[in-house]
């Protein structure tokens, strides 16, 4: 697999792909926070996929395309949000992906769209959610509010889908990769301070319900053994068992104690 980018997907990617794949492309780099407004990154992103396409159309090499599949493409349906659902990309972050996924789609190379939700995992930076909210926690103040939801996604889980599709040889599809189950943050915060130790103040801002729930079902047709061996009773406990020792280990606090 030829990866574009050497960052959290980046070397995660590397480390399970080196050797396979050999006629695959897969871009992950660009803009990876929602907060990320500033146009020179988008336009960057852009370029880097545009040149992607071009080079995979030339040499007919398939693109792996990473885009979300959280509330910035989805926003907050009553039900489950499938990826033939129309959508109406609330922020500029969804908006970027989607305009790129047509990009894509339009290009004559051959490609699959990942829309991932909040993947977790090693080698993630800490502006990111998990990184955060474990600092917060070890800082002993975190806010949380109320009536949010995130569906962490373990980059395992990920690693193991994207090897299922490109092995079966999946193209030109559209494929939510989540974990299906999307938790209250409060009950991840919780979950974070009793495998640390540590009680934090909790500053609870008010807000009605926001969920962002994306199906699986067509990932689970593609890939039947996703996530077969996890409930999603201890789906959180396995994830932040394989997680935290390294978002731990990026606090300040930490690497000075």
């Amino acid at each position: 697999m030829r990866i574009i980018g050497d960052g959290f997907l980046g070397r995660n990617l590397a480390a399970a792909f080196d050797g396979r794949f050999p006629d695959v492309t897969a871009i992950a780099a660009g803009v990876s926070s929602t907060s990320a407004a500033a146009p020179a990154e988008y336009d960057r992103e852009a370029q880097l996929v545009y040149e992607a396409l071009e080079q995979c159309r030339r040499e007919g090499r398939r693109l792996v395309f990473f885009s979300t599949a959280s509330f910035s493409m989805y926003g907050f349906p009553d039900g489950e949000a499938a990826e033939t659902d129309p959508v109406r990309p609330p922020n500029v972050y969804g908006r970027h992906k989607l305009a790129l996924e047509t990009v894509v789609r339009s290009s004559g190379a051959e490609h699959l769209i990942l829309r991932l939700s909040h993947v977790v995992g090693p080698h993630q930076r800490p502006h990111q959610l998990l990184p955060t909210l474990v600092r917060h926690v070890l800082d002993g103040e975190v806010t949380i509010h109320q009536g949010a939801y995130r569906d962490l996604l373990d980059v395992r889980d990920l690693i193991h889908a994207i090897g299922g599709l490109l092995g079966d040889g999946v193209t030109g599809e559209v494929v939510n990769v989540a974990s299906g189950v999307p938790l209250p943050v409060q009950e991840i915060v919780e979950a974070i301070e009793r495998r640390l130790g540590v009680t934090a103040r909790h500053v609870l801002r008010p807000g009605a319900s926001a969920i962002t729930r994306a199906s699986v079902q067509r990932l689970r047709k593609l890939v039947p053994d996703f996530r077969a061996d996890t409930t999603d009773r201890d789906h959180l406990g396995s994830l932040l068992d394989a997680c935290l020792p390294y978002c731990a280990a990026l606090s300040p606090d930490a690497a000075a104690g």
